[in-house]
């Protein structure tokens, strides 16, 4: 590959299936599920500008990335594993990678596009690439036109689609060119498109035609840069070193005879002062529920002796009727008496079918119904006079 320049290497299945065995049967087609796994000689990961991607294990893996210049020259081997699922044997490959030099490294005017109808295998396609680079070259116009970078959607903190409707994650493809960009780009820079674009509405793009055929871009998302005008800030970085701590000697341990401490003032501190805190709380507690009650001598005193006496006749009034309805001698509903008796026999009603129970008084007395009568009479007369004085 060549500094600038998007790389995309593919490692097909088919071509570390002769690596594993054969199926046991010789009629079956081999159709294993393969995984790979990536890294730089001598190191857990890939380097930093390359990346890999596999969507399943029956499809195959692409490596792919942009270099940068400070990888020039240096010759990048990338360990390559693959793994039988089946019979989880493994195979190893080496993946010699020399980056090269170009004199058209940085393309000064670069644009980004965000592709919402791809997946990042599907736009690494070669046929899907090259036609995207035709779309742009024919809208663009420029003299040299290469692929900067490809990068997928949920690396920019894109959240994963639903699986429904065949949605897909989406993808930002960044493009370099020698010109300056033609006006169907810049269209998206106008006001008009820039109040649609905030009110979440698609702009209007003169040459999308040449793209929505295939491509469905987010002009809302396109980012035009001109490395011209941009200000290179040069940070003057640490010195890293070599990564080894100096020799400061041995080490020295602290001595086995440590001094004695006194903790008596943490005692004090911890448990004393809290507990005589607590003690004071609890006599003025104590003092404010138990010794200062009123009693019920001072609440009689301060309560109206008119008031006093009502009270006092309701209570009486209260405790006569209640004994006077203790002393009441009716029989129980019939309602409430069983029918059938165990020996499934009809039990006679207590009182005939001519029994009047109208006349039956509600309170009964030893001295007769007269008496009764009176009585109750005089006692209903008592509490209407005590309650129309209350």
């Amino acid at each position: 590959p060549s500094a600038g320049v998007l790389f995309v290497h593919v490692l097909e299945r088919e071509h570390f299936k002769g690596e594993f065995p054969p199926y046991p049967k010789p009629g079956d087609s081999s159709n294993d599920p393969i995984t790979f796994n990536t890294n730089l000689m001598g190191y857990p990961d890939r380097p930093g500008w390359l990346r890999y991607i596999q969507r399943t294990s029956h499809s195959d893996g692409v490596l792919y990335g942009s270099p940068t210049a400070e990888h020039v020259g240096k010759a990048t081997i990338i360990e390559i594993i693959a793994y039988n699922r089946r019979t989880f044997e493994t195979a190893r490959h080496n993946l010699v990678i020399n980056i090269m030099s170009t004199e058209e490294y940085p393309l000064p005017y670069q644009a980004e596009f965000y592709i919402k109808n791809m997946n990042v295998e599907e736009m690494l396609a070669s046929e899907v690439l090259g036609d995207f680079l035709g779309a742009v070259k024919n809208v663009w116009q420029p003299e040299r036109l290469n692929a900067v970078n490809i990068t997928s959607a949920l690396d920019r903190g894109g959240r994963v689609p639903l699986p429904i409707n065949n949605l897909k994650e989406g993808v930002y493809v960044m493009v370099g060119a020698d010109v300056q960009f033609s006006s169907c780009l810049r269209e998206v820079e106008n006001s008009q498109n820039q109040l649609r674009c905030s009110q979440e509405m698609e702009p209007v793009i003169s040459c999308d035609k040449k793209f929505r055929a295939q491509f469905d871009i987010d002009w809302c998302k396109i980012n035009l840069v001109d490395i011209t005008k941009m200000i290179m800030i040069h940070s003057n970085r640490p010195d890293p070193g070599t990564g080894v701590l100096p020799d400061i000697g041995g080490y020295n341990p602290p001595p086995e005879s440590l001094k004695s401490r006194d903790f008596f003032a943490d005692f004090l501190i911890t448990l004393a002062v809290p507990s005589a805190v607590a003690m004071v709380l609890f006599s003025v507690l104590g003092y404010s529920m138990c010794c200062r009650r009123e009693g019920v001598d001072k609440r009689n005193m301060q309560t109206p002796d008119i008031q006093l006496v009502h009270h006092s006749s309701i209570q009486k009034s209260t405790k006569e009727l209640r004994s006077m309805s203790k002393n009441r001698e009716i029989s129980w509903p019939l309602s409430t008496l069983p029918v059938f008796s165990q020996s499934e026999e009809v039990v006679p009603p207590i009182h005939p079918d001519n029994y009047e129970t109208t006349s039956m008084p509600l309170m009964q007395t030893q001295t007769g119904w007269g008496v009764q009568t009176h009585r109750v009479a005089g006692v209903s007369k008592h509490t209407e006079w005590l309650l129309s004085g209350w």
